[in-house]
């Protein structure tokens, strides 16, 4: 035996399955036949393979005869044995579409009936009796729906934006508790808090035309109801001016939205509050009480007046009838006006005048009636 068959007795070959306890060489060790032409002696017949390792790059195996775990095999274990790991489309525990009886996939049915759902939804359009819509081909304008039933091209190719444009709506300004003042004819401050009713005349001027439409109605009825208010005095814009200033924001506010081209209709504007400022609501208060006050005495006063004018008017006619009286017969009627005289002027006394003589005289009782008796007093007896 060569030096290399001596050699290897007893070790495990690296690329055989001998068994390294036996110190047998492997089936496949050959010896050197160069020199002396001695060949190897047979052995026992070669373990089967797989029992030691095969490859001298790998783990080396483990008592039991078995190698090492690799990177393969733990995903192998975790994939189950398939293609797949968990919630993958292969096979093994992970997730599995269903299939049709045929045998065919259900992908090519669903994504027919989504594509269909999507073209329902982005082609037919139903619009309310109150509104309208405006169709935009890539985002440029087209042309308007009314109520109804509409088609158009599915999105993103063609897009309807439908808008109310029947109701009113209303603007409080200020909106909430705010204080709003405003300077009058007479150099006054005023609180106001109005209301501004509008609707959407034309819907294509009122989506394209202006960048903010809501917020240009709030200004414009700013503007044109400053400028009403300063036109007015302060009891005017707080009392019976409120008509002609509500009708005067109206139509302000029409002429300036009709020239921005705003598609905006005013219904109307009403005027919900007009105080004094709250810095002064306590003097101004004082004041209107003053004013109250003198309007009570003028009237009282203009009452007095024309009740002393018609009694003296009524007394002017009296004596225009006796004088009518008088030119017929002027010593009656001045003996008759002598007696009604002197009869209202002495009922009044107490004394009696007799105008004839030989007419005896006697003790007028109705007079002693009337005066007060008197009471003499003595030594404190009444008499």
């Amino acid at each position: 035996m060569s030096r290399i068959g001596l050699a290897m007795v007893g070790k495990k070959s690296p690329w055989g399955a001998g068994d390294a306890g036996s110190g047998e060489p492997s089936g496949d060790a050959v010896g050197d036949g160069g020199e002396g032409g001695d060949a190897a002696p047979e052995g026992p017949p070669p373990p089967p393979r797989g029992n030691g390792p095969r490859n001298p790059w790998l783990p080396p195996s483990s008592g039991d005869g078995r190698r090492g775990q690799t990177l393969e095999d733990l995903f192998k274990r975790r994939g189950g044995g398939g293609g797949g790991g968990p919630g993958g489309f292969g096979g093994g525990s992970g997730f599995r579409l269903p299939q049709r009886p045929g045998g065919g996939s259900w992908a090519p049915i669903a994504v027919g009936l989504v594509a269909l759902v999507w073209l329902g939804a982005t082609m037919v359009h139903r619009v309310s009796p109150q509104e309208k819509g405006i169709v935009t081909t890539l985002g440029a304008y087209s042309h308007t729906i009314d109520s109804g039933v509409s088609l158009t091209l599915p999105w993103p190719i063609q897009a309807v934006t439908v808008e109310d444009v029947t109701s009113i709506r209303r603007d409080s300004i200020p909106e909430g508790d705010g204080e709003r003042l405003m300077l009058t004819g007479d150099q006054n401050l005023v609180d106001l808090t109005y209301l501004v009713r509008w609707n959407i005349k034309d819907l294509k001027l009122y989506t394209f035309q202006l960048a903010e439409p809501d917020a240009t109605v709030k200004e414009v009825a700013e503007a044109a109801m400053r400028q009403s208010i300063a036109e007015v005095s302060l009891n005017d814009a707080m009392g019976s001016g409120r008509a002609s200033i509500e009708a005067n924001v109206r139509e302000r506010m029409q002429r300036i939205l009709d020239a921005y081209r705003s598609g905006v209709k005013i219904q109307g504007v009403e005027i919900k509050k007009a105080d004094p400022p709250a810095k002064v609501v306590d003097a101004f208060k004082d004041v209107a009480a003053a004013q109250q006050d003198a309007r009570s005495d003028i009237n009282r006063a203009e009452a007095y007046a024309q009740q002393i004018t018609q009694r003296a008017q009524g007394e002017a006619t009296a004596f225009d009838k006796v004088y009518e009286q008088y030119k017929l017969s002027p010593e009656v009627t001045r003996r008759r006006m002598y007696y009604d005289t002197m009869e209202r002027v002495l009922s009044k006394t107490d004394k009696v005048i007799v105008e004839t003589q030989g007419v005896m005289s006697y003790l007028p009782l109705p007079g002693i009636k009337q005066t007060p008796p008197v009471d003499s007093t003595a030594n404190g007896e009444r008499r």
